[in-house]
């Protein structure tokens, strides 16, 4: 080493052990990253902790638009042009494959670790994994049956199903300013979609029956990861056997027949496919959303969804679909805007709560101390 010494100096030789040093420290802080996730995942509070850390309401809401919107295609290619006219089924195989995947997840050790059996009753679970079969089984069967005009109209109206069940499930209120903002969002996509109002007489019973299980499920999932130390994977991986239990006996019911003669060559099956993957990343979005948020703003952003297609068609891919319709995007956003400034000032109230009583809290226990002392 005398050489190098001699070439090089002294000086180089210790920037190099200091190098050598620094990357073995990144990679034990790595390493210990790595496992501290691995150990959040064996307990509920640590995964449902992890998810409130990584996914917060701006991210959740984020993911599930995008998503939303590639299904949204997705669906649209394998109902037109594959033909595919089997809602039920569609549904069906959205779950399936959901399970698949959970099932993996859980094989190689990350799928979170649900709550203790004693903190949620088993009949919560069963209610929500039937719940969720009528919800997403009716939505499709709805959007296959109506037109779009008709399905936003039975969107429009779980918003307040979802108001009044808290109330009287929880008794949970909003403001006045809130409903007021809800009420002109309603207006705005009542007003949007106008245009394109078809009745369907079985259509029309299929979205009148769908309303109630939809702002239901909304609910529940909400509820349970708010209140509970559920995660969106782990209450997935619960409900979804009880959902595709649920889904088989709607088939026949709702389902045309022919599905096993349906024509399965490599491009229908691989846009079916594409459509169940994209199925799996709708609900895992969804129900990071609802956890993250509440029911009622996953509503909103579904609408949210609609006036931005509706406006994007506009002005990037030149349709035309009227100044009402387009007039009733913008009151839509406008009420959205205002519904999101609200909720975001109500959530930054609630973060003070707690250092005001704390404080509060503190002081009083000075004075009693004073108190005594004296």
């Amino acid at each position: 080493m005398g050489w190098f010494d001699s070439f090089f100096g002294s000086e180089a030789r210790k920037a190099i052990k200091r190098k050598d040093s620094d990357a073995g420290e990144a990679g034990k802080a790595l390493e210990e990253l790595r496992a501290s996730l691995y150990n959040d995942l064996r307990t509920s509070e640590g995964a449902k902790r992890q998810q409130q850390r990584y996914c917060g309401p701006v991210i959740a809401l984020s993911f599930n638009f995008v998503v939303s919107v590639c299904i949204i295609l997705a669906n649209k290619l394998v109902m037109g042009r594959v033909g595919f006219n089997f809602p039920i089924f569609l549904t069906l195989v959205h779950y399936v494959t959901a399970w698949l995947l959970l099932a993996f997840f859980k094989a190689i050790s990350v799928l979170p670790v649900a709550p203790p059996a004693k903190t949620t009753p088993y009949s919560s679970i069963f209610t929500l994994g039937a719940i969720m079969a009528f919800a997403s089984g009716l939505a499709n069967t709805s959007l296959k049956y109506n037109s779009v005009g008709f399905y936003q109209m039975a969107k429009i109206a779980v918003t307040p199903t979802i108001v009044l069940a808290e109330f009287m499930l929880f008794g949970k209120t909003i403001s006045s300013q809130k409903a007021l903002a809800l009420v002109v969002v309603s207006v705005g996509v009542a007003i949007a979609t106008v245009s394109d109002l078809e009745f369907n007489l079985f259509g029309a019973i299929v979205a009148t029956a769908w309303i109630i299980p939809s702002a239901t499920n909304k609910i529940l999932w909400s509820t349970l990861q708010q209140q509970g130390n559920w995660t969106a994977l782990a209450l997935m991986w619960k409900t979804t056997p009880v959902t595709i239990f649920f889904l088989v006996p709607l088939m026949p019911w709702l389902d045309p027949p022919g599905v096993l003669s349906f024509n399965w060559d490599v491009n229908n099956t691989t846009a079916v496919m594409i459509s169940a993957l994209l199925g799996f990343l709708l609900q895992w979005s969804g129900a990071l959303a609802l956890g993250a948020t509440s029911a009622t703003s996953h509503v909103v952003l579904g609408q949210f969804k609609t006036c931005v297609i509706l406006l994007g068609g506009y002005l990037i891919l030149d349709s035309d679909p009227g100044i009402v319709s387009l007039g009733g995007a913008v009151i839509a956003l406008t009420g959205m805007s205002v519904y999101t400034s609200l909720n975001l000032k109500q959530k930054s109230q609630e973060k003070q709560l707690p250092k005001e009583s704390t404080d509060d809290s503190t002081q009083l226990d000075v004075k009693i101390t004073s108190t005594v002392a004296v």
